[in-house]
């Protein structure tokens, strides 16, 4: 029921097919591999989507990469085996399409193997085959619509052209949800061996192992999970052994598990667990047991059959009694996929009846008697944006009476006037959108003869005055990056000239926005709306354009738990889109002593419109959420579907994952191109008081394009508090950073890069959590989405000096920090300010000391 949901809002959004058109965008002044964003030292193709890595392989002397990729189009789709090959990890060429969507089936992850053998009978003895292994994601002219079955492809080129066998699939579960299969060579003890395959059911959690002699015929050899996260769906394993601390006696068993959403940072990440694997079963070392409640005093908790007190408002009108019914649920509501997490035998569940229907409950008021507050959180990710939860018009004039002319009348009639296929006599449309106040409004989708995202044109209304200070109006639909070459954005016009712009947020929903026009106060203007673009979310939807005094407040549509005192909300928590909950907490030392409320709202009727709670309790000390106790590759926003390469020289282990999140990869402000690779990654295993985890170091080979050190502090000295731009020699944009210092008696220190005097990426140790973070909220351009401001953290224990390590890898969009020897990485991308490139020191609440800092320029390997 969801997909199908998902499916029909996007059709009705107009996020169908993209055109190849959208590929077809000129290359920026500066030429190829120069344009703001483009990655110096990561892959990214030429131009369109890349999204997971797959049948990454080490081949005669030759390193292959191919991805997930869209051969017509810069958003998700057709999607395909892009190739890319390289001699050392970082030069790559990017190769032709590899292996391409038809029409009975898109090429989703998997993964190539040296067939030395010639098991699977596709090559000869003197010419082995290269075996890809894909999931084979079926079109509705298949006869297996709908379902992920695993089938192959073979090369006998050194991996540059292939052939699908004829009798795919060779592994079906009629199963929509079996994906991305990881194939290795296992050798037995007793001298044998054979292939052996992990693939997922990602809607289960469960990790399924298979054999095979000759890559065709599988059986089936155990499963694993669901264990640890499980906050969205399973995708991407991996298995393979390492040494710990390279002792070639003492050998663990890595399983990679990727994860989408519910990832440490929210969205996209990659877990791994540490045990044993004896040719049929994995057996998990590190798995976190249940934890147990933490101490305090219970507020709620939702076990006796009722809500004890509470005032429930349910939306009138709906076919049940929704959000929240009558009574906590009892766990998972009909239609829902598995709610775990919770404890007891109840919790707050606003699922009833859907996702449509909106409402809110409040808790008895209770005195603030404890310095947290802590609770189990889980729903949608919908955060508080205001106190507005209706979408009433604020208080003003009407401009063009909301677009509603006279039935039998058009927008040409009322006096606007248009090109191309925004003719006036197109407009108003009666369809489209959410949120519209009326029958009618402006709809760029439903323009031209026929409806869709690649009508484009101009529409411009007649003259008004600007009598108020501001303009409020409601707008939907899509938005474009000036990196595209598109323009789809309502415009001001006053004395002929733009002079205020907004558009969509890539959502049918249409919220609040505005400008400020008090400047122009008593000029005449006039509103143009401009449609020019192609693909997905190609289209505006504007209705209610209103004179105001004062600024339009965005109708919040949030799914969020608040504390509310004095009436006034003081703090809110939204969940992570997944139905798991976990342990959230509030520092409520403040309001000790005073009156307080808690108000679960849920006023979103789309996509995770519901919001899970439970077990509230007053505690002296912050709960850990559960999702921190796990073990991750990355603790940063961007680093998923890392797999291995495989047949690697030297049974090295070198992991690449996909530079991105899937909470806004399709909207990230880059053009020809999307999306880039994180560094290559070499990782082993080392001893820890927990018991092996994972260490990783970019490859050598990175650091082989560092130059002369362009600025090098080895003395060191006081940090002061403030922040202390380093010279220009520091500055840059493509570059590695080594960094060790002592937080000494400051709350946050640590360093900041690709500034500007004004924004900055922030990368530091804070004191008060014992966590290295990168601090992204003042980076640059961060409003393509609103989830893409984020602090991200990982735990780090400093060194017996006391101090931290940082080596930080920076290329024009993005950061990787690999904390004290690799043992947590945060990966994260930034869209700074063109020339941003200034390091600074900084410290915060007291000093820091300066212990060693290294500069080294990397000289681009990608496009030259």
């Amino acid at each position: 029921m969801t997909l199908a949901g998902l499916t029909l809002a996007g059709l009705l959004a107009g996020a169908g097919p993209v055109t190849a058109g959208e590929s077809d965008v000129g290359t920026p002044e500066g030429g190829l591999g120069q344009e703001q964003y483009r990655p110096a030292v990561h892959f990214s193709p030429e131009k369109n989507w890349m999204n997971d890595p797959n049948g990454m392989v080490f081949h005669n002397g030759v390193y292959h990469l191919y991805y997930q990729h869209n051969p017509s189009g810069n958003i998700w789709g057709n999607m395909s085996w892009g190739h890319a090959t390289s001699p050392d990890l970082v030069h790559w060429k990017e190769q032709p399409l590899a292996i391409s969507t038809d029409d009975q089936e898109d090429v989703f992850s998997g993964s190539v193997v040296v067939d030395k053998d010639n098991s699977s009978g596709f090559g000869t003895a003197e010419n082995p085959p290269l075996v890809a292994i894909y999931t084979s994601a079926y079109k509705e002219a298949s006869p297996h619509r709908g379902l992920q079955a695993q089938s192959l492809a073979y090369s006998l080129d050194d991996g540059q052209t292939w052939t699908k066998y004829s009798a795919n699939p060779v592994l079906n579960r009629n199963s929509t949800n079996f994906r991305d299969p990881k194939v290795f060579w296992y050798s037995s003890p007793d001298g044998g061996g054979y292939w052996v395959m992990t693939a997922v059911e990602a809607a289960d959690h469960k990790v399924l192992l298979y054999k095979s002699t000759n890559l065709k015929d599988w059986t089936a050899l155990s499963e694993f999970g669901p264990a640890n996260a499980t906050g969205g769906l399973w995708e991407c394993p991996d298995l393979f052994p390492l040494a710990v601390d390279g002792d070639p006696n003492n050998i663990k068993w890595v399983m990679v598990v990727n994860i989408n959403p519910g990832g440490v940072a929210g969205g996209s990440a990659g877990q791994y667990f540490v045990g044993s694997f004896d040719g049929t079963t994995f057996t998990s070392e590190s798995t976190k047991p249940s934890d147990a409640m933490p101490a305090g005093t219970p507020i709620a908790g939702f076990n006796d059959g009722t809500y004890n007190g509470w005032t429930v408002n349910n939306e009138p009108g709906n076919w049940k009694n929704g959000p929240f019914g009558d009574a906590p649920a009892a766990g998972s509501i009909p239609g829902q996929s598995p709610v775990t997490g919770f404890a007891g035998p109840g919790l707050v569940n606003s699922f009833n009846d859907g996702d449509w229907p909106v409402g809110s409950m409040s808790s008895p008021d209770f005195t603030v008697d404890s310095d947290y507050i802590n609770f189990l959180i889980g729903g949608g990710q919908h955060p508080r944006v205001s106190d507005k939860l209706d979408n009433t018009p604020p208080v003003g004039d009407l401009l063009f009476n909301g677009f509603e002319v006279p039935d039998g009348s058009t927008l040409a009639d009322a006096g606007w006037t248009g090109t191309g296929d925004l003719a006036p006599s197109f407009q108003p449309a009666t369809s489209g959108g959410d949120y519209f106040i009326g029958a009618k409004r402006i709809n760029t989708w439903e323009t031209g003869v026929t409806p869709g995202d690649d009508r484009q044109g101009t529409l411009t209304s007649p003259e008004f005055t600007l009598t108020r200070n501001f303009i409020s109006l409601l707008v939907g639909g899509g938005h474009r990056s000036p990196e595209s070459g598109q323009v789809l954005e309502a415009q001001l016009l006053v004395d002929g000239s733009v002079v205020r712009t907004l558009s969509g947020d890539d959502a049918g929903q249409l919220n609040w926005k505005g400008w400020d026009v008090s400047e122009f106060a008593g000029k005449q203007a006039q509103l143009r709306i401009v449609d020019q673009a192609t693909g997905g979310w190609g289209h505006l939807t504007l209705d209610h354009v209103m004179l105001t005094d004062q600024a339009a407040v965005p109708r919040s549509d949030e799914t969020t738990v608040n504390l509310v005192v004095d009436g006034q909300v003081v703090r809110s928590a939204t969940g992570a889109n997944s139905e798991v909950l976990d342990w959230a907490n509030w520092n409520v030392s403040e309001f000790k002593g005073r009156q307080a409320q808690i108000r679960i709202v849920d006023n979103n009727r789309f996509g995770w419109g519901h919001i899970l709670a439970d077990e509230f309790i007053a505690s002296s000390e912050p709960a850990k959420p559960r999702i921190n106790s796990y073990d991750w590759l990355d603790y940063g926003r961007d680093y998923y579907a890392s797999v291995s390469f495989g047949n690697m020289p030297e049974d090295k282990r070198v992991m690449l994952g996909w530079m991105n999140n899937w909470d806004y990869a399709n909207t990230t402000p880059t053009s020809p191109w999307r999306s880039a690779m994180s560094l290559p990654r070499e990782v082993s295993l080392t001893q820890t008081p927990a018991g092996p985890r994972l260490s990783q170091q970019a490859v050598k080979q990175v650091d082989k394009l560092g130059t002369k050190a362009s600025y090098s502090d080895k003395k060191g000295g006081t940090i002061a508090p403030g922040t202390h731009p380093l010279p220009a020699s520091a500055s840059g944009d493509v570059q590695r950073i080594d960094l060790t210092f002592t937080p000494g008696t400051a709350a946050k220190s640590g360093i900041t890069v690709l500034g500007d005097g004004t924004h900055s990426t922030v990368i530091g140790y804070d004191a008060s959590t014992g966590e290295v973070y990168v601090d992204r909220g003042n980076s640059g351009d961060t409003g393509f989405h609103p989830l893409f401001t984020s602090v991200d953290s990982a735990p780090v224990t400093p060194n017996a000096d006391g101090t931290v390590t940082l080596r930080i890898y920076v290329d024009r969009s993005s950061v990787e920090v690999f904390a004290q020897g690799g043992q947590r990485t945060i990966t994260d991308q930034v869209f700074p300010v063109a020339g941003a490139g200034e390091v600074a020191l900084f410290a915060e609440g007291g000093t820091a000391g300066l212990k060693s800092l290294t500069v080294t320029p990397l000289q681009q390997s990608m496009f030259k």
